[in-house]
């Protein structure tokens, strides 16, 4: 009996530790979004700042990397970027249309996720709503019974792509935009229809287009109302540019900043508090520092909030067939690769279809060069230690042998940002002919950092952690080498056939 008792309490005692070094654990870090309270000291801040982690969707996002945007719409038919809402919806009809053609692409090029453009500033919707009649059911396409955010959901699901909606506030076809509450309730309702009758969702994507309605009226949109819609009904999904989990780099160029802070003092412009907290910042999406010590000094709140980096493969959103010769080019692709996903952003590639419904062949030629090209680069990593984490503090180096002393010019960091972004500086040596040469430097890190320089043939590379919030937790440490692409692409060695 008294065994019985003591195993009783040991097993309490066990128990009620576990527990306390839990609640302990969780104590120490900060999901999402953080406080700080008056008069708290700079060096207390970036403490604090350390210990910002994101959400579990926000982590599952930022290991996407590579994500698609697929702007597909009644402007495909017109030539139009931007549609005024009095488009004839017999104009919609694709005479080959095939998503699974887009999302197998795409798979086979390396994307993880794919945006669907379901509603444009146009108002046109590409499925059966009925909140309007601006849509496809009002077109000859499959007879009025088409769907096409359905299609692409289908093919999603059976390619292992996620599914993204793009659902866009600015309606210029809806006589109630302008009316605040009408059209709040009138999007609401769209909203739900594409976040209840196409399974899981894993990205709601809003701009902030608020233009001119038809009765020229302002709308005032209730993102809280909004926000309230998805996390109810996919609790899963990220809110990104106008949401806050995910935020706009600042351009449409595909290029991230150098230095990239997930842990930012910009406050998401949804929330009421938004613009007056980023004004008096002094700060905003397009801003060079969104998350210094210098700012942090200042700020009052701390959030976990990405970037994403948006621009097409194309000088326009939608397919225009006089930009055939104008797909980015293999060179530029690998140029914004670099500068987003290893700029410690993901990149939301955008390939618009053309009007029969396909991705052309131009944009799926340059899509399966770009793979091919990155997988070159990254198949080796020349680092001969087996991956481990390094916990390093400010000063801290390591050395890591390189194979067969192997040519370089790349090296890859990433952070455990599960445990928050905590590197503000880092160098790069190389031993070559026993001497250690400097080769890359570099700031943030984040959960991707991808360095160039010169090619050189280092016995070994040593990584210096110069300035760091706390202990760095560095999760990977690569070495790779990046062929040259041919300054004429015609004489590139990647060559493939697309079938039509």
């Amino acid at each position: 009996m008294k065994k019985n008792v003591l195993i009783i309490v040991c097993i309490t005692l066990a128990l009620f530790s576990c527990a306390f070094f839990l609640a302990k654990e969780k104590k120490q870090y900060h999901v999402k979004t953080v406080k700080f309270a008056n008069g708290l000291s700079l060096d207390r801040k970036v403490d604090i700042a350390s210990r910002l982690i994101p959400t579990r969707r926000q982590l599952a996002w930022q290991q996407l990397e590579l994500t698609a945007f697929l702007h597909f719409g009644i402007n495909t038919f017109t030539g139009r970027e931007w549609g005024d809402g009095t488009e004839d919806p017999r104009l919609f009809n694709p005479g080959d249309f095939d998503a699974g053609q887009w999302i197998s692409t795409l798979k086979d090029a390396g994307f993880k996720l794919a945006i669907i453009t379901a509603k444009h500033h146009d108002g046109f919707c590409l499925w059966p709503t009925k909140t309007t009649r601006h849509s496809v059911q009002y077109s000859p396409w499959k007879n009025g019974c088409g769907d096409v955010v359905k299609e692409v959901k289908e093919a999603c699901d059976r390619y292992g792509l996620k599914f993204g909606i793009y659902l866009s506030p600015w309606d210029r076809n809806a006589d109630c935009y302008g009316d605040s509450p009408r059209y709040n309730q009138f999007f609401i309702d769209q909203l739900t229809e594409l976040l209840t009758n196409y399974g899981e969702v894993h990205e709601v994507w809003f701009d902030g287009a608020n233009g001119e309605g038809p009765n020229g009226a302002k709308q005032i949109y209730d993102w809280q109302e909004f926000y309230e819609v998805i996390h109810r009904l996919q609790p899963n999904a990220v809110t990104a540019i106008k949401g806050d989990d995910v935020r706009w780099v600042g351009n449409e160029d595909g290029y991230g900043r150098e230095t990239e802070w997930s842990a930012t003092a910009l406050t998401p412009s949804a929330y009421h508090r938004g613009d007056e907290q980023n004004k008096k910042l002094g700060i905003n999406s397009q801003s060079k520092d969104l998350g210094s010590r210098e700012l942090l000094d200042k700020a009052t709140e701390l959030f976990w909030y990405p970037s994403e980096v948006d621009v097409s493969i194309r000088p326009g959103w939608f397919y225009r067939i006089e930009e055939d010769d104008k797909v980015k080019s293999l060179r530029e692709l690998t140029d914004i690769y670099f500068k987003s996903v290893g700029y410690n952003s993901v990149l939301l590639l955008n390939i618009p279809p053309d009007d029969k419904g396909r991705i052309n062949k131009k944009d799926s030629i340059r899509l399966m060069e770009f793979a091919r090209h990155i997988k070159i680069i990254f198949d080796e990593n020349y680092v001969r230690e087996k991956p481990a984490l390094w916990k390093a503090r400010k000063g801290d180096a390591k050395e890591y042998s390189i194979k067969n002393s192997a040519t370089i010019n790349t090296i890859l960091l990433q952070e455990d940002i599960s445990e928050g972004q905590r590197v503000e500086s880092f160098s790069c040596k190389a031993l070559i002919d026993d001497n250690w040469i400097p080769v890359a430097e570099g700031t943030t890190i984040g959960y991707k950092r991808i360095v160039r320089f010169d090619d050189c043939r280092p016995a070994k590379i040593r990584i210096t952690i110069n300035e760091t919030r706390n202990r760095a937790n560095i999760s990977s440490v690569g070495a790779y080498y990046a062929p040259n692409i041919a300054a004429d692409e015609n004489e590139s060695s990647i060559k493939f056939t697309i079938d039509e």
